[in-house]
C-alpha cells in the first residue's frame, strides 16, 4: 500500500472515530431520556410564563417592536424550543477535564480534543432535537396560538440557521471552557456567559425591544446569531432575500469564532506541555 493510500485510509478511520463521537453522544443521552421528559415540561412552563406575560403586555394592541402579539408567541416558543437544541455543557465538561487533569490524556491522542467536543455537542444536540425539541414545540402548539411559518424558504432557513446557532453557542463554550487553563477558576465566568447569551440574545427579551442604542451595540456582537435572528425568520419578520443576508451574518460569526477558539486550544497545549502537564 502506497503512503497516499495510507493516509487515505488513517483519514477516513479519523472520520470515522469523530462521527462514532456523535453516536456514543447520542446513545448516553438516550439511556437517560426520562429526565428530558420533565425538561419538556419545564420548558413549555418557561413558554407559557412568558406567553401570559406579552399576553398582558400587549393587551389590545397592534404590535411591539416589529412583533405582532402573534409573532411574539411563535417567536418565544420556538426560541425556547430551539435552545433545547443548541444547549450544551461543553464548557463545563472541558473546564472539569482541565482541573482532574484528564486532559493531558486526551490531548496526547490521535485526534483533535476540540474537535470531539464539538462532535459530542453535536450528538447531545441531534438528541434534544428529536426528543426535546419536536416533540416540545407540538405540545406548544397545542397550547399556545403558535403560527408556523407557510413558505418553504422560511423552513430551510430557520433549519440550517439552527444549525449554526449550536455551532456559534458551542463555540463560546469552548472558548469559555478553555479558559481554565489561564484562571484558578472560571465558575464564575461559565455563569456570566450564560446569563449573558440568554439575555442578550434575544431568548429573553427581543433585540428589537432593547433601548435604540442597546440594539445597536448587540448587532456588533455574535449573541444575536444564536436566538434572536433564527427566530425572526421564524415569524416572518425576515423574508426572501433578507433570510440569506442574516444567514451570512451566522456564517461570518462563526468563521469570527474560530480565531479565538483556534488560538486558545494551541495557547492550552503549549502551557500544558511547558508546564508538564
Amino acid at each position: 500500500m502506497s503512503s497516499l493510500e495510507t493516509k487515505k485510509s488513517g483519514r477516513k478511520l479519523l472520520l470515522g472515530a469523530y462521527i462514532d463521537f456523535i453516536r456514543i453522544r447520542f446513545l448516553t443521552m438516550l439511556a437517560y431520556r426520562v429526565n428530558y421528559y420533565t425538561g419538556i415540561l419545564i420548558y413549555s412552563l418557561n413558554i407559557g410564563v412568558n406567553y401570559f406575560t406579552w399576553k398582558a403586555i400587549y393587551g389590545d394592541g397592534g404590535s411591539l417592536g416589529g412583533f405582532t402579539a402573534t409573532q411574539m408567541t411563535s417567536y418565544v416558543a420556538v426560541s425556547w424550543m430551539a435552545r433545547a437544541f443548541y444547549f450544551n455543557n461543553l464548557d463545563r465538561e472541558i473546564s472539569t477535564d482541565i482541573r482532574d487533569g484528564s486532559i493531558a490524556i486526551q490531548f496526547i491522542r490521535p485526534y483533535n480534543y476540540v474537535l470531539v467536543k464539538m462532535m459530542q455537542g453535536l450528538g447531545e444536540g441531534v438528541f434534544r432535537f428529536m426528543l426535546f425539541m419536536i416533540p416540545g414545540m407540538a405540545i406548544a402548539m397545542l397550547l399556545f396560538p403558535v403560527q408556523l411559518p407557510t413558505d418553504p424558504a422560511a423552513w430551510a432557513g430557520f433549519l440550517v440557521m439552527l444549525f449554526f446557532s449550536f455551532l456559534i453557542n458551542s463555540q463560546l463554550n469552548v472558548i469559555t471552557g478553555l479558559s481554565a487553563f489561564f484562571v484558578e477558576n472560571n465558575e464564575g465566568m461559565m455563569r456570566m456567559k450564560r446569563v449573558i447569551v440568554d439575555l442578550f440574545s434575544g431568548l429573553i427579551v427581543p433585540i428589537s425591544l432593547f433601548p435604540g442604542w442597546l440594539s445597536s451595540v448587540l448587532e456588533l456582537l455574535p449573541f444575536q446569531a444564536i436566538t434572536y435572528l433564527p427566530g425572526s425568520v421564524f415569524t416572518g419578520r425576515v423574508q426572501g432575500v433578507g433570510i440569506w443576508n442574516v444567514l451570512g451574518i451566522q456564517i461570518f460569526w462563526f468563521l469570527v469564532l474560530l480565531i479565538p477558539m483556534v488560538w486558545l486550544y494551541h495557547a492550552a497545549r503549549q502551557r500544558l506541555f511547558v508546564q508538564g502537564g
